[in-house]
């Protein structure tokens, strides 16, 4: 019995530290992830491009290298989807996702939509990789405020 109880008093703490070493990793390495969310653009919703453009999300890579976004998808509560094309997110960079009609740059791309897709009370953006896979979350629930930080 004095064996088992030396064994298990040694196996635990090396499994929980191998469990602590990725996610420690991880926060060093930084993420891709959503950081804000402007969902009631001022004014009238008439539906104008600039209006819907003024309706986006911004996504950040605090990661020490480049990050493709091909494939990756923006989506709301409601299954509206941004596909990203073409697209490298430098590192420390942002980009802003405008729901309008625009030419797209590194600091800015568009969804060419006609009509909004960001709830003006409530909803949730999520951003997923090109293999399906979350990579992270972003959920409102105001009239108060305009936008929200992630």
């Amino acid at each position: 019995m004095r064996y088992t109880r030396t064994l298990a008093a040694t196996v635990i703490p090396v499994a929980a530290g191998v469990l602590l070493l990725p996610a420690q990793a991880q926060a060093a390495s930084g993420s891709v992830h959503l950081t804000k969310i402007y969902y009631n653009s001022p004014g009238s919703d008439l539906r104008s491009n600039s209006s819907l453009n003024a309706e986006w999300v911004q996504i950040k890579n605090t990661t020490s290298k480049s990050v493709s976004l091909k494939g990756w998808t923006l989506t709301d509560a409601s299954r509206h989807k941004y596909t990203f094309g073409t697209y490298t997110l430098g590192k420390g960079r942002t980009v802003t996702v405008h729901t309008g009609r625009g030419t797209n740059t590194s600091a800015n791309r568009y969804q060419n939509r006609r009509a909004y897709v960001w709830n003006n009370d409530h909803d949730k953006a999520t951003l997923r990789k090109s293999s399906g896979s979350t990579v992270d979350t972003c959920s409102y629930n105001s009239t108060r405020v305009a936008y929200k930080n992630c």
